[in-house]
């Protein structure tokens, strides 16, 4: 599979885990490409932390479950039926948990690249994820980003230190299958832009 191969099929998977663990081989080879991320100042200010303890996974996956259906009670009527059917975690069938953490302290105060643009940093942490979710993919692997918890559950369920960000949950395991159309299109969420629509030159809203 080749770069854009990997990028067309790649999808945020929920229902499609088999329920079986990654091989170490495998592991090793994604989280590599992962750390293998361009970096603002060279700063690398990803730590990658491997969750399989059953017990830790169940936890998350009820907190989680909690997070979901405050979100579905906030929705207007219409877009919580819509919102209903759409499966947004696989925390406990992926048999495995990578959270992505960020250190905007590493490389020390003074970091190229972020003098004046300090989201550099977590940009960067962004581009780690997108080469593990690339790579997973190269590997058969599918990839889900939870992102309905708090913060501070997830700082005092993995014991991560003060002062270091989390910035996802990813899930990660071998699928059945990856969906041709995104879940968030096929269920009705939202569909995604024409390539004409966000592409502009010269100055924006030109086409």
């Amino acid at each position: 599979m080749n770069v854009y191969e990997a990028i067309a099929a790649r999808r945020d998977v929920r229902n499609e885990f088999t329920g079986n663990v990654l091989s170490e081989d495998q592991l090793h080879r994604v989280l590599s490409a992962a750390h293998a991320a361009p970096s603002v100042g060279n700063t690398q200010p990803w730590d990658f932390v491997v969750v399989q303890d059953r017990d830790i996974l169940r936890r998350f996956a009820a907190h989680v479950a909690e997070r979901r259906e405050a979100f579905a009670r906030s929705l207007p009527s219409d877009r919580a039926d819509t919102f209903r059917p759409i499966v947004v975690e696989g925390i406990e069938s992926s048999g495995t948990g990578v959270v992505v953490t960020y250190d905007p302290a590493r490389g020390g105060r003074h970091i190229l690249g972020r003098h004046t643009i300090d989201e550099t940093g977590r940009l960067s942490v962004g581009l780690a994820i997108q080469n593990l979710w690339l790579a997973a993919t190269a590997e058969g692997l599918g990839v889900g980003w939870v992102s309905f918890y708090t913060e501070s559950f997830l700082h005092e369920l993995i014991g991560i230190p003060d002062g270091i960000e989390v910035v996802a949950w990813l899930c990660l395991g071998p699928v059945t299958e990856l969906q041709a159309v995104p879940d968030l299109e096929r269920f009705g969420w939202r569909d995604r832009r024409s390539f004409d629509d966000v592409v502009h030159r010269e100055s924006f809203g030109a086409s």
